[in-house]
């Protein structure tokens, strides 16, 4: 996505926790616990991906991608499709996704990665809002700046 930025990737992660499961250090029930409600979030608004499960080995893993920020009110925390994410993107400034492996098969469930998209990572301001530190029509400074001012009283 063109928007998408701050991509945090939990891959070693992922690599640790397997390590500390086959050498018997963790128990499968431990990494294995997938909530009712994500594996619902899995079904229902889940992305299938080629890759295997790690655990169970006979079922494809599927992507969920939760949303979360201030704009989104009461839609934060919800799971989105992936073809949702880029119209989001467009009409909203800043959330943050996350992204959650499932295997419906064996309940492995772990965090792939996180990133920001959203208006705000468009390259100069093509969102049609004032610049950060720019004044606003009334000749007061930004929303933003106005608030950091504040706070430092």
């Amino acid at each position: 996505m063109r928007t998408q930025r701050q991509v945090v990737d939990y891959s070693l992660r992922k690599r640790a926790v397997l390590r500390e499961l086959l050498a018997g250090r963790v128990g499968t029930y431990d990494v294995c616990d997938a909530s009712p409600y994500l594996k619902n979030a899995a079904r229902f608004h889940g992305e299938p991906t080629d890759e295997r499960c790690p655990i169970c080995r006979s079922e494809n893993l599927i992507h969920v991608h939760y949303i979360y920020g201030d704009e989104l009110k009461q839609s934060a925390g919800q799971a989105r499709t992936l073809a949702e994410l880029p119209v989001l993107a467009m009409t909203l400034r800043e959330f943050q996704v996350f992204v959650v492996e499932v295997c419906l098969g064996c309940d492995w469930n772990h965090l792939v990665e996180q990133y920001l998209l959203g208006r705000d990572g468009l390259a100069g301001g093509a969102d049609g809002g004032p610049e950060p530190g720019a004044a606003d029509g009334d000749g007061s400074t930004s929303g933003s700046v106005r608030r950091r001012r504040e706070a430092q009283r």
